[in-house]
């Protein structure tokens, strides 16, 4: 059964608690796994992958690495290396070559152990929201730490907490948007009181894992740990966007951001997740046109759940009403431009010129092959790189899951 199955069975149908099975009750709320049991408890250990891997395969993967800050880095060939461990191998490869594995005294079977569960607990059904997803935006996390601007001012801290932010952003996944679990009376949006719903699961089935694995149960910083980290995968939320870009804008314009301050850095942390989330549509066409299809077919896997149920059919989730195309374009116009100018601005960079251009080429791309998607989000754009209010824009924030 799919994950949009289950999700429904236990939301649509409004089933009671109880009737789901308890490993996918434990699977939800793993953040409270600490507290309910522990992976020796509910059986056999966990057979480690990686250990499977054929050497030619390492090789190649360990090639790959060697590039693993080029722009044009390709998870998917990744992610078929490493034998669909894309997510543990990628990052523990960049908290290692950061040195904050031999830094924060991590042991290192203790960080092999919730890498390993953390990409366990992404759910590999859903087309897009799944561990390559996470280890792809991880790898762009890493893209930007290395920006001037970030590499002169960041701490070590700081890039801990944005790589364990971009690996765990959508941790546990269930593949359906937050109005989609709060028109269904999900146990999960009257957990959070229909506020981020996503985003809370994701950060506390994230504190969870690092509470199982007892990660940095030996730093004194520990709870600031689960704090921050949460504040950055909130960050997130694509419904609260305009008010993370107009605080970016406002920055920018008065020209106060000081990397000097640790609030600020947060800050800059926050937009750069935000931006690695969505990188997507920046990508070169070969990779950027894959994530499109992925996320759509996503989309419209939710809108069949709820014409099945008669429920109503959420924004971009019709397939009869969208197309790839339509979808990617507008979502380009309203969200990603926005975004990313805003960001070249505050780095105005060669990767961030590079982003822009791929971002320019992809949806001249997906315009050629619908027009008339083209011509409707052209009407309603105004000054360019500027967010707009159109209703178009409502829609992709409400309907969009590339978050």
């Amino acid at each position: 059964m799919s994950s949009f199955s289950r999700v429904c069975l236990c939301s649509a149908r409004a089933e009671s608690a109880g009737s789901i099975p308890a490993r996918r009750v434990r699977r939800l709320f793993s953040f409270q796994r600490h507290l309910l049991s522990s992976r020796l408890l509910r059986g056999a250990p966990h057979l480690n992958p990686l250990h499977i891997l054929d050497e030619d395969y390492c090789g190649q993967a360990k090639c790959m690495l060697e590039k693993v800050g080029s722009w044009n880095f390709d998870i998917f060939l990744f992610d078929r290396l490493t034998n669909g461990n894309s997510l543990v191998f990628l990052t523990f490869h960049l908290l290692n070559q950061y040195g904050l594995i031999e830094l924060f005294q991590l042991d290192m079977v203790k960080v092999r152990q919730f890498l390993v569960l953390v990409q366990e607990d992404y759910h590999n059904q859903n087309p897009y929201h799944n561990a390559v997803h996470a280890a792809d935006v991880t790898q762009a996390m890493h893209c930007y730490l290395r920006e001037p601007k970030l590499a002169q001012s960041l701490t070590s801290f700081d890039i801990l907490l944005g790589l364990l932010a971009a690996a765990t952003h959508d941790l546990d996944h269930p593949g359906v948007n937050q109005p989609f679990l709060i028109k269904t009376n999900h146990y999960l949006a009257a957990l959070y009181r229909n506020t981020s719903v996503l985003e809370n699961h994701h950060w506390r089935s994230a504190v969870g894992l690092l509470r199982e694995t007892e990660l940095f149960s030996h730093l004194p910083a520990e709870d600031s740990i689960e704090r921050q980290l949460g504040s950055l995968i909130l960050a997130t939320d694509i419904s609260r966007q305009n008010e993370y870009l107009s605080r970016f804008r406002t920055h920018l314009d008065e020209n106060n951001l000081c990397l000097g301050h640790a609030s600020h850095r947060h800050f800059v942390l926050q937009m750069a997740l935000k931006c690695a989330d969505i990188c997507n549509p920046c990508r070169p066409w070969e990779l950027s046109k894959q994530w499109s299809e992925k996320v759509t077919e996503e989309f419209f896997h939710q809108g069949d759940i709820e014409k099945k149920h008669k429920l109503e059919i959420s924004p971009l989730c019709d397939s009869e009403a969208n197309t790839i195309a339509s979808v990617q374009i507008g979502f380009m116009t309203y969200v990603v431009e926005p975004l990313f100018a805003e960001w070249a601005r505050f780095s105005d960079t060669r990767l961030s010129q590079t982003m822009l251009g791929h971002l320019g080429l992809n949806k001249a791309s997906w315009s050629a092959m619908d027009p008339e998607a083209s011509g409707s989000s052209e009407e309603g754009e105004s000054e360019p790189g500027r967010a707009t209010e159109e209703p178009s824009s409502r829609a992709l924030s409400q309907g969009s899951q590339e978050s």
